[in-house]
């Protein structure tokens, strides 16, 4: 679409993220809540919703549910209701989705993320509690729909933002940053192709300085942050097309086809009404007392941002530098824990992101599998710092001498393999006179005025030492020795 088309109109996107809590049991019963299990097996007659049961809320996922409403800057409300949500889909087997309506646990937030070089605020206008529905199968070839119940009551909590995301960039940096705070808090994998994290998306078009937003259009299906985006991108296009060809847009929910990258109407969107919500009558009001919420409040760990603002402020990496590291939790206190050993923090960040995540990658571990601690990464810094071993040395054989062998420390290691620098100026500068008597011609040349010869000079001198000397030292006793 035209460029001069697509500024003539304002996107108003809001986004609903569902997050499936890392509990042992679901939401509002004792069966067990694991992905992977053979189909129909995770279920008991609560979860089916039989005569005569009775749910009970699973407190834990009330403990994750007010995390992060802390992490979104929400308030948490002290008394909460349970609502019915009255639907009827073939997995949904009660006929109804126990949630909260009127009440959610969280409410009036909100997020600052980062969109090139501005940081945005996203309002966060209700975190709720609720349950998942089943999972209906669509066999290539069959023409009957299996359903598997074992997501039947898994918890969830639904994170809806404010209609303040203007583009498809700022909804994937809204999501990237959702993604963060439930891995940091460790209450949801944040697997989006499991669907253990799912996003719908609300879109309308208005013109720029419209009074009113357009109609809303709902789009779900989305299995990726990338494809969040394009049919975000989609949709405006779509919706700016109709509107200048003088048609109405219509509330309704649309899919998004991956394969074409287009969206194609599902059904008209429903109303509140359609729902029939009304009082959960088998559950109690929950009451959050002063002592849950400061121990909730106790047990919040460092968020991205706060580790952000601590890596650029208080230890002075670069923007790029601080968001790659923030990026995995595990990989972001990793980097803390060895900033906290070494006044060198350029150096910890870069053996963080070069030589460890290289290590990492390249055997497809995770960084809780990586077998050195920060203690003995922060010994190799160290060393090169004093000049005792240079950088080519310590990545090429102390570091994986140290990966095989990680109960030893970097200092004992050189020591025993022989690599700390020498660093004798005499035996250095003999060295060098070595090296400019055995390249009398290349000496000449030197000093006629191809400089470019000092790389070479290096390399015979470093051969000499095994690689050994202190590289600045070397280079400066070499170009004293040229230009004398």
């Amino acid at each position: 679409m035209d460029d001069a088309l697509l500024a003539k109109y304002q996107p108003v996107i809001g986004l609903e993220v569902h997050a499936q809590l890392l509990t042992r049991s679901k939401m509002y019963s004792s069966d067990e809540n694991e992905y992977g299990m053979a189909p129909n097996t995770n279920l008991s007659v609560i979860t089916l919703g039989h005569p005569g049961t009775l749910p009970k809320v699973n407190r834990t996922a009330v403990d994750f549910a007010m995390k992060m409403g802390l992490a979104t800057n929400c308030h948490i409300r002290r008394d909460n209701l349970f609502a019915r949500k009255n639907y009827f889909y073939p997995d949904l087997p009660k006929g109804y989705q126990i949630t909260q309506d009127k009440t959610p646990i969280c409410y009036d937030g909100y997020l600052d993320v980062r969109v090139g070089e501005e940081v945005k605020r996203i309002g966060v206008t209700r975190i709720h509690m609720e349950e998942d529905a089943g999972k209906s199968i669509h066999l290539a070839g069959e023409t009957e729909t299996l359903v598997d119940l074992n997501r039947a009551g898994v918890p969830l909590i639904e994170i809806v933002s404010e209609p303040d995301i203007r583009t498809s960039e700022e909804a994937y940096a809204y999501l990237t940053e959702i993604k963060k705070l439930v891995e940091y808090l460790g209450i949801c994998d944040g697997n989006m192709e499991e669907g253990s994290l799912r996003c719908d998306a609300n879109i309308s078009v208005m013109l720029h300085g419209a009074p009113e937003f357009g109609v809303k259009v709902e789009v779900k299906n989305m299995n990726s942050f990338r494809n969040v985006q394009r049919a975000i991108a989609y949709e405006i296009e779509r919706q700016i097309a109709l509107v200048e060809a003088g048609e109405e847009v219509a509330s309704e929910t649309r899919g998004f086809d991956a394969v074409t990258g287009t969206t194609n109407g599902q059904r008209s969107k429903e109303t509140l009404n359609d729902y029939r919500y009304f009082p959960e009558p088998d559950l109690p009001p929950l009451i959050i007392d002063d002592a849950w919420l400061h121990r909730i409040q106790a047990e919040l760990p460092a968020l991205p941002q706060q580790l952000y603002a601590r890596f650029t402020g208080e230890l002075g990496l670069s923007d790029y530098d601080a968001s790659v590291l923030i990026d995995q939790k595990e990989v972001a206190q990793y980097f803390d824990g060895l900033a906290r050993l070494t006044p060198n923090a350029k150096a910890a960040a870069n053996w963080v992101m070069g030589p460890v995540k290289s290590y990492l990658n390249e055997r497809a571990l995770a960084m809780e599998d990586f077998p050195l601690d920060p203690a003995q990464l922060a010994g190799i810094i160290e060393l090169i710092d004093e000049d005792k071993i240079n950088y080519s040395v310590a990545s090429k054989q102390l570091f994986p001498y140290l990966l095989e062998h990680p109960t030893a420390n970097a200092t004992g290691a050189a020591e025993a393999l022989g690599l700390l620098s020498k660093t004798d100026g005499d035996a250095l500068g003999a060295l060098v006179a070595q090296v400019l008597a055995a390249n009398p011609a290349k000496v000449a040349e030197y000093r006629a005025g191809k400089k470019s010869l000092t790389g070479m000079f290096m390399g015979e001198l470093m051969k000499l030492t095994g690689g050994k000397a202190d590289p600045k030292q070397a280079n400066q006793l070499l170009r004293a020795a040229l230009e004398g």
